[in-house]
């Protein structure tokens, strides 16, 4: 028997966050939602995190540490991450890398005096794209963005430089670990709504997207620790109905069936 766990749902709201939440999640009464995330039942010691993210303004540029520099400062494990883009108004932007190689002193000056924002790939961001982001690669979200993030699950964020916000830097820490000259990755590219793909092999998680009645052919067949997040009604895990606005844990992904039209997401870990 399928066993099946509803993830505990975490509102987090954040000054660049929205009012226009999608209703499937609930009603917040016009709060500033930035974030909505899913705790594993694991809780620390679950290896992913799976969020959404709203933004009505830039975030914060910031950096994440691999797993020995994570650990050498006291965290259990480094942080990659990815995100999929699920909705972009029409100027919205995702920061990635750097645009030309650069030193650590030119990045800590440029990260005082603001200058860094222009050293940073701005990429048009759309609906459908998808970005990786290895550990060290210095990266930004930009406003008007709907998107959902799968990561490692580690509460550990170097900030660079966020706009003249009163929150803490960590230039430091961000400069001993970030990448110094641009950095692109092969998994990033746009994911067609109404394709099922493996979109991360790995080294920390696999993932995979998933749509339509075929999605159920290319399902792992083996038991593990998977998460299990719609990207729209029309999805069931062991003939339980999983809404958009829900995410669930369960130890088999075979048992998941979508309807057609249906389209959702898959993560578990690589190890």
């Amino acid at each position: 028997m399928t066993m099946l766990t509803r993830l505990e749902t975490i509102i987090v709201e954040k000054p660049w966050g929205r009012t226009d939440i999608p209703a499937e999640f609930g009603d917040f009464g016009g709060r500033h939602i930035g974030e909505i995330w899913f705790a594993h039942p694991g809780g620390a010691d679950a290896p992913l995190l799976v969020k959404f993210l709203f933004t009505s303004e830039r975030l914060s540029i910031q950096v994440h540490p691999d797993d020995v520099a994570a650990q050498l400062a006291g965290y259990p494990r480094g942080k990659e991450e990815c995100w999929l883009v699920l909705d972009a108004e029409p100027d919205a932007e995702l920061g990635v890398g750097l645009t030309a190689p650069t030193t650590r002193e030119a990045l800590h000056d440029a990260a005082l005096d603001g200058s860094i924002t222009g050293m940073i790939d701005w990429r048009p961001a759309k609906t459908d794209d998808f970005v990786y982001n290895q550990a060290g690669t210095i990266h930004a979200i930009g406003a008007g963005l709907t998107i959902v993030e799968v990561q490692q699950n580690v509460d550990c964020t170097y900030r660079l430089y966020d706009y003249g916000r009163p929150r803490e830097l960590h230039l430091d820490a961000a400069l001993a670990v970030a990448e110094l000259a641009p950095r692109p990755d092969s998994r990033d590219g746009h994911v067609a709504a109404n394709e099922t793909r493996l979109l991360v092999d790995g080294p920390h998680f696999r993932l995979l997207h998933l749509s339509g009645q075929d999605a159920a052919t290319s399902l792992p067949q083996e038991t593990g620790d998977f998460t299990f997040t719609p990207l729209s009604n029309g999805c069931r895990v062991g003939g339980e109905t999983v809404k958009l606005g829900e995410c669930v844990a369960t130890d088999r992904a075979d048992d998941i069936r979508l309807d057609p039209g249906a389209r959702a997401l898959l993560s578990w870990p690589a190890e």
